[in-house]
């Protein structure tokens, strides 16, 4: 399989999304190493060659759209990951947590219905290869302290300002 990526400029550095044929999100992040983005996206789905396109039509226009203001622009964009079967469902709950409004990891643990898998639901944090539209972003630890971000604090602090003007 070949997939196409494109990186853009972002109010806090480069952003690269590498997509399938159908436009689904396989891989994004703040980085304009596309090989960085490829290794994350799972084996069964990893694309055996990437192209570059200078833009993505809606994909571009979506992450343009969010860095400007439009904070639910990324909803709308499909994604395709593959893991086990707590990784798939805890995903999809990280794209109804709202912008604004922040959940812990237990608290995110909870929405993804194992109260107690507090590492589980960090993990599906540190393994999302979709980031912004899995919006991994929007999990802190209690007390409001950051936890970590795979593209960097600094970027995770922005987005969370971001959503919270």
């Amino acid at each position: 399989m070949t997939a196409t990526a494109a990186t853009q400029d972002t109010p806090i550095g480069p952003f690269s999304t590498i997509v399938d044929a159908d436009q689904r999100v396989l891989a994004s992040g703040w980085t304009a190493d596309v090989d960085e983005l490829r290794v994350l996206i799972h084996p069964t789905m990893r694309p055996d060659s990437v192209r570059t396109a200078a833009d993505l039509g809606d994909v571009t226009r979506a992450v343009e759209s969010y860095h400007r203001g439009e904070l639910t622009v990324i909803d709308s964009v499909a994604v395709s990951q593959r893991s086990g079967e707590f990784l798939m469902h805890a995903w999809g709950v990280l794209r109804t947590v709202e912008p604004g409004a922040p959940v812990t990891y237990s608290e995110f643990a909870e929405l993804s219905g194992r109260p107690a898998a507090i590492r589980g639901a960090a993990s599906a944090c540190a393994r999302n290869a979709a980031a912004l539209f899995v919006p991994c972003h929007r999990v802190v630890r209690i007390g409001g302290a950051l936890g970590g971000f795979r593209w960097g604090l600094p970027v995770k602090e922005w987005l969370l300002a971001h959503e919270a003007a």
